[in-house]
């Protein structure tokens, strides 16, 4: 992970934080400190999301509201990222991490919940974080971003869950639990492919490296 700082003394704080430029970024940089943030809330949301037991009271939809606050901000540190040459190792490793760990912990807890099949949230996140794991065990020879499409498996997750959370079908009738299936069903199917998808390019990039050397 070459954006780490080779001198101790220099700290994580080394680098641009906020400024656009060409310069190194530093780790601390703020698009990494959003993804920060965005870890920290899950336990928050998952704690508000199991307090409600499933009476979807008022503290069921302030837990939808954080998820949905907290999974946008994904597109904030990939706007700040890429839009002030804030990119570093560490946050192409941490941005998919925060998003594994607040999707998955809203699959467990709606599994808790009874609200959700638990093989649903077992496919999940033995594709997630099965590629997680793939993903650190691969890092000294090649680091993969994300896809788009598994950007757009994360869009999908996340509509997925909020109707969940949101549970539509209260207030509008079965054809919005239908739609929400449906929903859910996409993103399985995406999350299933890019998994497949994640490892043909990580055999390719293998390859090619190999084929360099």
């Amino acid at each position: 992970m070459t954006d780490l700082p080779q001198n101790p003394r220099e700290g994580f704080f080394a680098g641009r934080i906020l400024r656009s430029g060409d310069g190194p970024a530093s780790v601390a940089n703020i698009a990494n400190i959003v993804t920060v943030a965005r870890i920290l809330l899950a336990p928050l949301f998952i704690w508000m999301l199991l307090a409600d037991g499933g009476d979807y009271g008022v503290v069921r939809y302030l837990a939808a509201a954080l998820f949905v606050f907290a999974i946008v901000t994904d597109t904030v540190d990939g706007r700040l990222a890429r839009g002030r040459n804030l990119i570093t190792d560490l946050g192409i490793i941490l941005d998919p991490i925060a998003d594994k760990i607040l999707i998955g912990g809203a699959l467990v807890a709606l599994s808790i919940l009874g609200e959700l099949p638990w093989w649903v949230t077992v496919a999940v996140l033995v594709r997630e974080f099965g590629i997680t794991i793939f993903r650190f065990a691969v890092l000294s020879t090649v680091v993969i971003p994300a896809s788009r499409g598994g950007k757009l498996k994360t869009v999908v997750q996340a509509v997925a869950i909020a109707l969940f959370l949101v549970a539509p079908w209260i207030f509008l009738g079965p054809w919005a639990g239908w739609v929400s299936w449906i929903v859910m069903g996409v993103a399985i199917a995406l999350t299933l492919y890019t998994g497949v998808e994640y490892l043909w390019q990580a055999w390719r990039h293998r390859n090619t490296a190999a084929a360099r050397s």
